[in-house]
């Protein structure tokens, strides 16, 4: 009696790896994400390539089935979905990696993962391996690396935080930081947010909560993976917990509330002069609705003076009642903290500018 499909399917000699040594050995290579659009647009492993065996009607379909009548109907049904499929999967893998060589020892690798490590990936681990690639997936799938991910933020990280009002020009001096060595986090460019009612700016839309972890851990990974000629020391901008519509995952965030904090005290018209120069050029309109959404928390005085500024034009004015908002609200921010004398270092700057970066191993007494 031939076997199954499906024992083809599960006992195929596919290499199957831990989270950690999955991650290690794809790097640079070629992982395909099989679960369906939906799910990969939710949230991925960031390296990962959307490969889907079933699209999201196909998924229903066949999980309705699985539910609703058997596992074995459930796979049929599947395997109608799959096998008009066979070929251009092949075929699209090839276009990346190129055609694999029976006669070499090297053989083109390729890495797999579907939600738990069960059938999907299964079933496309066979094909391309049956094709001829070296084929390894991920014992657990997704989940896996989700739980992977939560268990970053648990980590005692060696924080450095990098603090200043509004307008100190933070994101610039740690990427001048980076280009020195140092070992940063772009919080803000993870999160696509810079943080205050007009943080969406210039940016791209805010991915998922999901996704934004999973993009911090697998930079904090990196970092811990790779010390570089630095210091094992990470530096990261001061943020409330929530960053747009985002959270910082609270074990992280608990970790940063307990790290040194260096902060730019940069003049305020400096930093006046700085945001005028970064958001002088948005839509006027853009600038009123987000004013309005803070009116409450502005005060209503303030939130009509700095509305009326922006609708005659005059950006620095409304800017001007905007900053002294968000300094009352950092500086209670900041000192909402455990023991903020001894954390606290202050660097005196007189511009905006990212060579203040060469300041910070200089520290001064607060």
């Amino acid at each position: 009696m031939f076997p199954s499909i499906t024992d083809i399917f599960v006992k195929v000699a596919i290499q199957k790896l831990s989270i950690k040594e999955f991650l290690q050995a794809s790097k640079n290579k070629l992982i395909l994400d099989v679960r369906s659009p939906a799910e990969y647009a939710h949230a991925h492993i960031p390296s990962a390539a959307s490969f889907p065996l079933f699209n999201d009607e196909e998924r229903k379909i066949v999980g309705t089935t699985y539910k609703q009548k058997s596992r074995e109907d459930a796979i049929r049904i599947g395997l109608d979905f799959f096998s008009p499929k066979m070929k251009k999967m092949v075929e699209d893998v090839e276009e990346v990696l190129g055609r694999p060589d029976s006669t070499s020892n090297q053989k083109l690798e390729v890495f797999v993962h579907c939600w738990r490590g069960g059938m999907r990936s299964a079933a496309i681990a066979w094909l391309l391996d049956l094709y001829g690639f070296q084929v390894y997936s991920l014992a657990g799938g997704y989940k896996a690396f989700r739980n992977h991910v939560l268990e970053t933020f648990e980590q005692p990280f060696e924080f450095t935080v990098l603090g200043g009002y509004t307008g100190s020009g933070k994101t610039e001096v740690l990427n001048e930081l980076a280009r020195h060595g140092e070992k940063i986090i772009d919080l803000e460019k993870l999160a696509s947010h810079k943080g205050s009612a007009f943080g969406s700016f210039k940016m791209p839309p805010q991915p998922s909560q999901e996704m934004f972890e999973n993009l911090l851990s697998v930079e904090l990974n990196e970092k811990l993976l790779n010390p570089g000629p630095a210091s094992a020391n990470i530096w990261l901008e001061d943020e409330s917990q929530r960053i747009g519509d985002l959270n910082l995952p609270t074990s992280l965030w608990e970790t940063m509330r307990k790290a040194p904090i260096i902060f730019l005290e940069i003049p305020f018209e400096e930093r006046l002069n700085h945001l005028v120069e970064e958001y002088g050029e948005c839509e006027t309109e853009k600038l009123i609705d987000s004013t309005r959404r803070i009116s409450q928390r502005l005060g209503g005085l303030d939130a009509k003076n700095a509305i009326e500024f922006l609708q005659a034009g005059n950006k620095k004015e409304a800017f001007k009642i905007l900053l002294h908002y968000y300094d009352k609200r950092y500086l209670k921010g900041l000192h909402n903290r455990e023991n903020i004398p001894t954390l606290l270092t202050k660097i005196h700057c007189s511009t905006v500018t990212p060579k203040n970066a060469l300041q910070l191993n200089k520290p001064q007494p607060v």
